[in-house]
């Protein structure tokens, strides 16, 4: 499925990274703890988490993920809002928290 797609369906608050380019997703991952992330997550899945710090562009750009969502409406600091429009990772926002943004997803067919 486009990412694009999936941003419309889900009302994502655009934050940083995202053009209109359509990036394809395979799949979804949640999870905030680092190293749990960079082990299992897959490549071109979407990534939902509460993180916010620079470090989850890191993360997202070594595993490949197709975009990071932060749930729960979280504040994103804006050294990592910087860095993902510097190397174009798509940094989405929902005010939901990440077991329904899986649901929705799910709902989508991811």
């Amino acid at each position: 499925m486009k990412l694009k797609k999936i941003k419309e369906s889900l009302n994502l608050e655009v934050i940083a990274g995202y053009s209109e380019e359509d990036k394809e997703v395979e799949g979804a991952y949640i999870g905030d703890l680092l190293s749990v992330v960079m082990s299992s997550a897959n490549e071109n899945n979407i990534w939902i988490t509460i993180q916010t710090h620079l470090n989850i562009i890191a993360v997202a750009t070594l595993v490949g993920t197709s975009c990071i969502i932060v749930a729960e409406g979280m504040e994103i600091d804006e050294e990592t809002i910087k860095k993902a429009n510097e190397i174009n990772m798509p940094l989405f926002r929902s005010n939901l928290s990440s077991y329904e943004i899986a649901c929705k997803l799910n709902e989508l067919g991811i």
